[in-house]
């Protein structure tokens, strides 16, 4: 395996921006470390229940996956729609809708954001199990891209924590741009 090409896939898509880690950044700028780290969380446990699911049942997954990138692509692009409204129309002095900061809504974001889901489905049958076949290889590259995921998240929150006095005076602005940025990625969820 070509290692140096798999860490950068990995690292390209764990670390740039996605609707994930927009919204750890606004949860960051809008209910603080904590909340964030919950969500970051539940992001990752998810994220890597989907890499096991995705080496689990690769063989399933190749054979219907015209029909799971179409049903991602809506049920994600209405979820980034929805939350870039909720980022939109957020209050600076009233309290935020409490769903978008929790493990729950982490975990559950991970199952809708189609950046993951296609991540998901081709790092494991591109780079893993050509070179790999037995269990104990097949769980440790889940585990090494799990943690890359981790610390891409990670790094969203310590950007925000490090940021935040700065996007909090500008709270409205960072809200309608990190709105536009989660419109932006539903629509290229299309493209």
């Amino acid at each position: 395996m070509d290692f140096t090409a798999f860490l950068l896939y990995c690292v390209i898509v764990t670390f740039t921006p996605g609707p994930t880690n927009i919204v750890i950044l606004s949860t960051v700028h809008n209910k603080g470390t904590k909340k964030a780290l919950e969500y970051t969380y539940g992001a990752t446990i998810a994220f890597g229940l989907l890499l096991v699911l995705s080496a689990m049942l690769n063989s399933m997954l190749i054979e219907v996956i015209p029909k799971i990138i179409i049903g991602m692509q809506i049920l994600g692009s209405f979820y980034m729609f929805y939350l870039a409204y909720q980022l939109y129309k957020a209050d600076s002095s009233k309290e935020n809708v409490e769903h978008s900061a929790s493990f729950k809504s982490g975990f559950l974001m991970q199952f809708l954001n189609p950046k993951v889901v296609l991540f998901t489905i081709t790092v494991i049958p591109s780079f893993i199990l050509p070179n790999y076949t037995q269990l104990p290889a097949i769980t440790m590259g889940v585990i090494v891209i799990t943690i890359i995921g981790f610390l891409a998240f990670i790094t969203w929150v310590l950007f925000g924590t490090i940021f935040k006095r700065f996007l909090q005076r500008h709270k409205k602005i960072v809200n309608i741009l990190m709105a536009i940025f989660l419109a932006y990625s539903g629509i290229m969820n299309w493209m």
